[in-house]
């Protein structure tokens, strides 16, 4: 097997080291991200591999990144150069550690046996590259849970008031992060510029973090009196970074009892995402099946509400696409908000709407005024144009197999879509819809695109489910849009179910069969 695969994702060369047991058999694998090329285990790698040999470390995917601008791409903002001359520092690392995060993490998942957890994804680099692998853990924690500081250059300007002075690390201290620090003493010695503080800024950074209760165990730092800000002291200090972030090979497994780590669903990722016409930020979750992949790409269900539903829909397709007669593999892809409540009210309302005026809606419980509405086709926008794009880079998409699913007003959303851009998806599925919404548009709506329908001999397909102990006049008109869509001959196939005995928020894990099957089987 080839030492290192060089390739490029996106615009962004990496150099790849896969373990030697990955040929050989089906382990799943942490992965350290490294600055500079991965220049830190390309002057170390076959001590590395004795390590792996020797059960000293466990098997690590290595991904070496490559940049033509570190000045760039590795500081936090903008600064002067040290010496007052020169172009300075660029600033730009929240863009380079959100393209790791967002664009170069997901392709090495999708392409390669990893633990996509960030307690298995480390960040790791020296010198400037240790400073952004800092921020790369402040800034998205969700996603890199180990760090490697290797003479981090926190003299940058800024730095170290910025810490000091925040009332929060944006690190939950309970959870399982862990941090490797190293330093060597002659580092800056001779420097009259602010590079002088590096021996002292790495050792208040140590202290800062130990009075702020940060566990001993999972935070380390050495320190080397008589090493130099040179390659030589950061390629041998790197191995041991390795050792403390993830350990060495398991002897035996680990107790679930014992075990206090947080779940999460197997084969699932987490992505933030800002959307560029608006600058409306959202939490995107996209499930991949263990199966394999069919050559024409997996099937693939864009859900709304994500907070609420992601997980059941995730869980609910790797159970029944089990074989030997589960239903078709599927890519589940949720959509939604940068909050833990599982239905995030404001956002949907801007979301999920067209415009409506309040003397087009009906009084809001308890007297509130409503949200900021009218956003649907901005946000449709959104997903045809920048997440739809993304996904299909990230994992291989059957595009004439894609299915919209919402549930209240994202059903109302979801039929919205389905009469203003009928090409976007061919499938859409409408749980508990808003069809009350701005005095019934939707029938108006309908009336406006049907000679659409007809002349253009389209063929999407649309289910509709309530349940039978919802509101009455939500029942009532959903009946009503359903008979309405099948009173002409337009080619739009309609099914509607009712599901006995659930209300408004129970349909929810209810419909889940139903829905997949929907979106899955195809003749």
């Amino acid at each position: 097997m080839k030492l290192f695969r060089q390739m490029t994702i996106g615009t962004r060369e990496v150099l790849l080291y896969l373990p030697p047991s990955y040929e050989d058999s089906d382990r799943r694998y942490p992965v350290a991200y490294v600055q500079d090329g991965g220049f830190l285990f390309t002057g170390c790698i076959r001590y590395l591999e004795h390590l792996f040999a020797s059960e000293q470390l466990g098997e690590v995917i290595l991904v070496g990144l490559e940049t033509e601008d570190r000045n760039a791409e590795y500081t936090p903002w903008p600064a002067g150069s040290v010496g007052g001359n020169g172009d300075g520092f660029g600033g730009k690392g929240r863009d380079y550690v959100d393209e790791v995060a967002d664009v170069l993490k997901p392709y090495i998942d999708a392409n390669y046996r990893t633990l996509k957890e960030p307690e298995h994804t480390a960040m790791i680099g020296g010198s400037l590259g240790g400073l952004i692998s800092w921020f790369a853990g402040y800034w998205r924690p969700e996603v890199f849970g180990r760090l490697g500081l290797l003479s981090a250059s926190l003299w940058y300007e800024g730095v170290m008031e910025f810490i000091s002075n925040s009332s929060e690390l944006q690190y939950d201290l309970q959870r399982d992060l862990r941090i490797y620090m190293s330093i060597g003493g002659l580092e800056g010695k001779y420097k009259t510029n602010s590079q002088r503080n590096m021996v002292r800024y790495n050792e208040e950074l140590h202290k800062l973090l130990q009075e702020r209760g940060f566990p001993e165990d999972r935070l380390t730092f050495e320190f080397e009196p008589e090493g130099t800000h040179d390659d030589l002291f950061m390629i041998k200090r790197f191995p041991e970074a390795l050792k403390r972030l993830f350990g060495p090979v398991p002897k035996s497994p680990v107790s679930v009892r014992g075990d206090t780590s947080r779940y999460s669903v197997p084969g699932t990722v987490v992505w933030r995402m800002t959307a560029k016409g608006t600058g409306h930020e959202y939490r995107i979750f996209i499930a991949v099946p263990d199966s394999p992949l069919p050559e024409e790409g997996y099937p693939v269900i864009y859900s709304l509400d994500a907070n609420a539903s992601f997980a059941t829909l995730a869980e609910s397709m790797r159970m029944q696409a089990r074989g030997p007669h589960g239903i078709p593999a599927a890519v589940i892809v949720g959509i939604g908000y940068d909050s833990n409540d599982p239905i995030v009210s404001g956002e949907r309302f801007r979301d999920y709407t067209v415009y409506a005026d309040a003397s087009e809606l009906p009084l809001r419980p308890g007297g509130l005024a409503w949200p900021k509405t009218g956003g649907a086709d901005v946000f449709l926008d959104f997903i045809e144009q920048q997440l739809k794009p993304e996904v299909e880079r990230y994992v291989r998409i059957n595009t004439s197999r894609q299915t919209l699913f919402g549930h209240s007003l994202g059903g109302f959303l979801t039929l919205y879509g389905l009469f203003a851009r009928p090409g976007t998806f061919q499938r859409y599925a409408a749980a508990s819809p808003s069809v009350w919404w701005k005095n019934k548009m939707l029938y108006s709506k309908w009336e406006e695109v049907k000679p659409q329908f007809t002349a253009s001999g389209r063929t999407p397909e649309l289910l509709v489910i309530v349940g039978t102990e919802e509101k009455e006049s939500m029942i009532r008109d959903a009946r009503e849009l359903v008979r309405r869509l099948r009173l002409t001959e337009t080619g739009l196939s309609v099914m509607f179910k009712e599901i006995e005995e659930e209300g408004h928020v129970s349909v929810l894990p209810s419909l889940m069969s139903p829905l997949l099957r929907f979106a899955t089987q195809y003749e």
